[in-house]
C-alpha cells in the first residue's frame, strides 16, 4: 500500500514504559543504490523512533530507485521502509508490535490501519511487493513473513541478500563471517 502524505506519528509507549524505542533499537539502516552499485548506512537509533523521523532520515540518502530502510526491534519484530520524493511504502512484520512500540504504530497510521487488540494474531502489514522490483517478490517476501522461527534480523538479512547487498547488510549489523544461507 503506498501512502502519499507521511502521517503524523500516533503516541505510544515501548514495554517498558518508557516513550521511544532508543534501548530497544537492535539496528537500523539505509540502504540505497548508487551508480548501480549497493550503498548500506548504518543509522543512529533515535532516528527510528518512529515512522515520519525515520522516513525523513531516509530521503537524505540518494538512491536510482529511492532509499530502502530497515529496523529491527528488541529482536520482536522489523519495519521494512522504502522512500521516493513523496512516496512512502512500508512493511511492518507485525502488528501487534503496534500495542508497545511507537514505530510499529506510526508504521499503522502510515498505513491508516487500526491498533490491534491484546487478543488480535501477529500477522503483517503493509506492502509485501515494497522490493519486488529490487528482486524478492512479493511472493516470496510473503513466505519469509510466514517463517515464526526467524528472528528480524535473520529476516531482513534474506531481504538484504536477495536484493544483493547481503555482505554489506553484515557488516553493517555486524554478523561475523556473514550468516549460512
Amino acid at each position: 500500500m503506498t501512502q502519499e502524505p507521511l502521517l503524523d506519528a500516533v503516541e505510544g509507549t515501548g514495554p517498558d514504559g518508557g516513550g521511544g524505542l532508543l534501548g530497544d533499537v537492535d539496528f537500523a539502516l539505509a540502504a540505497y543504490r548508487e551508480d548501480g552499485a549497493w550503498q548500506v548506512q548504518e543509522l543512529p537509533a533515535q532516528r527510528a523512533d518512529d515512522l515520519p523521523t525515520f522516513a525523513a532520515e531516509l530521503r537524505r540518502w540518494p538512491g536510482e530507485a529511492g532509499c530502502l530502510g530497515m529496523v529491527s526491534v528488541d529482536e520482536d519484530f522489523f519495519v521494512v521502509v522504502r522512500v521516493a520524493g513523496a512516496q512512502v511504502r512500508v512493511l511492518l512484520s507485525d502488528v501487534t508490535a503496534a500495542t508497545d512500540w511507537p514505530l510499529a504504530r506510526s508504521a499503522l497510521v502510515q498505513l491508516e490501519l487500526p491498533v490491534p487488540d491484546d487478543e488480535d494474531d501477529p500477522v503483517p502489514a503493509g506492502d509485501p511487493g515494497i522490493v519486488a522490483d529490487l528482486g524478492m517478490p512479493a511472493r516470496d517476501m510473503g513466505a519469509l513473513l510466514d517463517d515464526d522461527d526467524q528472528y528480524p534480523d535473520e529476516a531482513l538479512g534474506e531481504i538484504a541478500r536477495r536484493l544483493g547487498f547481503g555482505e554489506l547488510y553484515d557488516e553493517v549489523v555486524g554478523v561475523p563471517g556473514g550468516v549460512a544461507p
